[in-house]
């Protein structure tokens, strides 16, 4: 339930295509309604569009809400294949910090930069990193790579790479109820928490340019934006 004296604070999953950015987000819900009690959302309830069903990746952003101990979220979920880069602006645009979602099996990908140098141009004040499918990799040494990369890459944007969090979990099996895998997902909460406490997730004075390329976002994409998004395919 809504409590309005608790502050809000808008989040959302950004991330290269089929990193888990829509299963981290129903393992949020899921494990988060667990042990603080709320509604929890599944991933077809997220990716309910019958397109996103029938391709398996999410097209629209989609909006879900749950709390921690202090704080309201309303977390949208991003798009991140290229298609949908103009959904991923709009999405974006509303968050006061994001979660990058990398899976420790691909490391950063193109659509990890894309969405980081968009967090940067939109001004997001913060990023947490969810180093997701970690049950995948047995290489400890490989999982220290993956981190490191990613980190330099958010340094490489004026993120403070060396700082933020980096959450290594599995969407997956917190989503299937595996303890080890829940308690990462209550570590990323904290972690929010903490972040949106220090932050106290204001966006104040934002610039008059990011102004406008938040409330045009097909403005902003057209004249700024590096990489050009194919025309999606029909049917």
């Amino acid at each position: 339930k809504f409590e309005r004296t608790k502050p809000h604070v808008n989040v959302g999953t950004i991330g290269h295509v089929d990193h888990g950015k829509t299963t981290l987000t129903a393992a949020i819900c899921t494990v988060l309604a667990k042990v603080y009690g709320g509604k929890a959302r599944d991933f077809a309830s997220i990716d309910n569009a019958p397109e996103e069903r029938e391709r398996g990746i999410t097209i629209n952003t989609s909006h879900v809400e749950y709390d921690t101990p202090n704080r309201h979220y309303a977390h949208v979920d991003c798009p991140g294949h290229a298609d949908y880069v103009k959904n991923m602006i709009t999405g974006a645009a509303q968050m006061d910090g994001g979660i990058l979602v990398v899976a420790a099996t691909d490391g950063p990908m193109p659509q990890t930069r894309e969405h980081i140098l968009l967090g940067r141009q939109v001004g997001i004040p913060y990023i947490i990193v969810f180093m997701n499918k970690c049950d995948m990799v047995d290489d400890e040494e490989l999982l220290e790579l993956v981190e490191m990369e990613v980190r330099e890459l958010l340094s490489e944007y004026d993120f403070p790479g060396d700082d933020l969090p980096v959450i290594q979990g599995s969407a997956l099996g917190a989503l299937n109820g595996e303890a080890q895998w829940e308690a990462k997902i209550v570590e990323l909460a904290e972690a929010l928490d903490t972040n949106s406490r220090a932050r106290a997730c204001s966006r104040h004075g934002i610039p008059d340019a990011n102004r406008r390329r938040i409330l045009n976002p097909r403005s902003w994409y057209s004249s700024n934006w590096p990489y050009r998004a194919r025309h999606p395919e029909s049917g």
